[in-house]
């Protein structure tokens, strides 16, 4: 949402140039890394580290990705329940980074990312503030029953 300011709210200000520069700009990314992610096995090749080194980080990379990508689309959707698993898992999510990228892209289609989270909380506190507003709109001594103010004691 660092990128979309307030125009997800009533979706103007330039939001869907924003949306399409978001995406367009997180498939770029993804693919940088992969390029950069492409040197850095050739120069595993390069060094002969072996087999089961080169099968070994591509697998590394492969799952990070995939557990990045889950984590990040369902960060979109919901609070995480545990922070601190979720801060546990932090240096895994860099790792796979191209996932996270990817989801980033890919949510960028149905809205901004994170936006129905954020509509939601929103709608929400509008909503509670709204009750709240009411509930202290009138006369006091008519919520009371009309009775008026209490008698001191004392």
């Amino acid at each position: 949402m660092r990128f979309f300011g307030t125009t997800w709210v009533a979706h103007d200000g330039g939001y869907g140039l924003r949306r399409v520069g978001a995406a367009l700009g997180s498939l770029a990314a993804a693919l940088a890394s992969c390029l950069v992610l492409r040197f850095a096995y050739e120069g595993l090749e390069t060094a002969e580290v072996g087999s089961f080194v080169d099968v070994l980080v591509v697998v590394m990379f492969a799952v990070c990705s995939a557990i990045a990508f889950r984590r990040t689309w369902e960060g979109f959707v919901r609070r995480p329940a545990d922070p601190g698993r979720e801060e546990s898992l932090r240096t895994l999510k860099m790792i796979g980074f191209i996932g996270s990228l990817i989801a980033y892209f890919l949510r960028s289609f149905a809205e901004a990312p994170g936006e129905g989270l954020r509509r939601g909380e929103y709608e929400t506190a509008v909503t509670q503030y709204e009750r709240r507003r009411t509930a202290r709109a009138g006369n006091p001594a008519a919520r009371r029953g009309g009775r008026g103010r209490k008698p001191k004691r004392g």
